[in-house]
């Protein structure tokens, strides 16, 4: 969401420096309004750059209704969704692989989860257990012990606990989303495997160099231990 953040930045010094938009062009004579015409270049040409299909119109309509101080027609969470919607729709455009990635991964898991010993959550997160765990569970904010390997859907590799000879350790709300909801589902001594869909792993944007954009990931992972916290 960094560019998402830049871009509210700016619309936030458009409002202070330039107040309610005219429907209308107003000459550029003074400093105030070369700054303000300048502001809205660069939101344009940030716009532009993303891909982004915005109606300008509403977008005027939320700055003046944000000085006006009216009540927001939206809240921050569906503005946030249709931002990322968006902003993944774009990059599919720009990057064939995007598209690719998530239609290869919604076609799997519509066939896997036909399996019976797959379980399907209503987040779409999709497991099977290989082993009952007969520990506790672990809650958002515990540290936890784990042994893990992670592959693409073609099988490839690109992360394992055991590879390095080293469970890892670390809170339960600090990793992906499919990952975090897992955990609180496992109990510990159990081993599952997941297939997380891309909106819960890395998203339109990937991670590193063998996480594509739209990849669903496969892990297996063993919950070994609740850790205490170090002081």
């Amino acid at each position: 969401m960094k560019r998402s953040t830049i871009l509210l930045g700016i619309l936030s010094l458009s409002l202070i420096l330039a107040g309610p938009l005219p429907a209308q062009d107003k000459p550029l004579d003074t400093d105030s309004a070369k700054a303000s015409y300048g502001i809205g270049l660069n939101i344009g040409r940030s716009l532009k750059r993303d891909s982004m299909e915005i109606d300008t119109t509403i977008l005027l309509q939320g700055i003046n209704d944000a000085l006006a101080e009216k009540e927001p027609k939206i809240t921050q969470e569906e503005f946030l969704a249709a931002l990322q919607k968006m902003q993944a729709a774009a990059v599919e455009k720009s990057n064939p692989d995007a598209a690719k990635n998530r239609e290869a991964g919604e076609a799997f898991l519509a066939k896997n989860k036909q399996r019976p010993e797959v379980k399907t959550t209503a987040s779409g997160l999709q497991y099977e257990v290989i082993e009952e765990g007969e520990g506790a569970t672990p809650k958002e904010t515990d540290l936890v012990k784990t042994h893990y390997k992670g592959t693409l859907l073609s099988g490839k590799e690109f992360d394992s606990s055991y590879g390095r000879g080293e469970p890892a350790v670390f809170p339960v709300n600090r990793v992906i989303d499919g990952w975090t909801e897992a955990l609180q589902l496992m109990k510990v001594g159990g081993k599952w495997k997941l297939y997380i869909p891309s909106d819960l792993a890395y998203g339109v944007q990937g991670a590193g160099e063998d996480i594509g954009p739209n990849e669903t990931l496969v892990f297996e992972i063993e919950l070994l231990g609740i850790e205490q916290p170090k002081n």
